[in-house]
């Protein structure tokens, strides 16, 4: 199986190579830095572009980046998030960092939210930090919260945010005289009244 001409033969290759090339050693340090950087952090993707001539109804869920421009009926959750000028998303975004440019119409829950002049916001943000340009349209509730990403503060944001319901009109009393006396609701009309003249 083994002979001495093959040992001989191989040995003498790994002698001219060594001695012609050093490259070998240096390759396999470059390999394990890689596979060093590889194992610490995540790898870099090539960010998902949605144009703005699509139409989307339903989740979109990424652990990357996502450019935004389009229009979404739906709940979108990423990475990194840019919605764009243009873009329309109604749902909510649960996200690492936002940048907001366009329409949102549902809450917003990241770590870092960033909302552009151009930003138009129809819901609650709950957030770690939040940074708003001037000229930002923002209606809704927003607090900060150590975790905004958890569940459980969710729950208590949605639990512990006020009620959007209005109070009751008050009746309005109008009167055409000052000296014209309240009327009870049996009453009739003033110009139906005997004691009262329409002409007056």
């Amino acid at each position: 199986m083994f002979s001495k001409a093959k040992t001989k033969k191989s040995s003498d290759a790994k002698a001219q190579s060594g001695s012609l090339n050093e490259t070998p050693a240096p390759q396999a340090s470059v390999q394990s830095s890689s596979s060093k950087r590889s194992g610490s952090m995540k790898p870099s993707g090539v960010p998902s572009i949605i144009s703005a001539d699509v139409m989307m109804s339903g989740n979109i869920n990424s652990s990357g980046e996502i450019q935004f421009d389009g229009t979404l009926e739906g709940d979108l959750k990423a990475g990194s998030l840019i919605i764009g000028e243009k873009a329309s998303v109604k749902g909510e975004v649960i996200c690492e960092t936002v940048t907001v440019r366009g329409k949102v119409e549902g809450a917003i829950r990241a770590k870092s939210v960033s909302l552009a002049k151009t930003a138009r916001i129809h819901g609650d943000i709950l957030h770690s930090s939040l940074s708003v340009e001037t000229g930002a349209h923002f209606e809704g509730n927003c607090r900060h919260s150590d975790d905004p990403l958890s569940d459980a503060s969710a729950k208590d944001f949605r639990r512990s945010r006020p009620s959007s319901a209005q109070p009751a009109p008050r009746p309005v009393k109008a009167s055409l005289d000052d000296d014209a006396e309240p009327r009870s609701k049996a009453d009739a009309p003033s110009f139906l009244n005997q004691n009262r003249s329409p002409l007056r």
